[in-house]
């Protein structure tokens, strides 16, 4: 394994091999790409960009994964407001 770096993936502390691109983390993850935004460093990624972005030591990455359906109805229809999707 390549020699380790530290970087913060949703708030948590990891250990991550220092060749890594952000694709490469979300496969580790086992996260599929289809459904999800990826923020690097305060800065939101293009999909096409994730195998290109090299990850460096103290990188802040956040996955936002999303779901489907929208918000809730109330008894006229009406949504009641976002679902937080974890």
């Amino acid at each position: 394994m390549a020699e380790a770096i530290q970087i913060q993936v949703n708030g948590e502390q990891r250990d991550f091999r220092a060749d890594a691109t952000v694709g490469d983390l979300l496969r580790e993850l086992a996260i599929k790409t289809e459904r999800v935004a990826v923020e690097l460093n305060l800065e939101i990624l293009d999909r096409n960009e994730f195998d290109g972005r090299s990850l460096k030591q103290g990188d802040r990455v956040e996955i936002l994964s999303f779901i489907g359906g929208g918000a809730p109805l109330d008894a006229h229809g009406r949504g009641r407001g976002f679902v937080h999707a974890e």
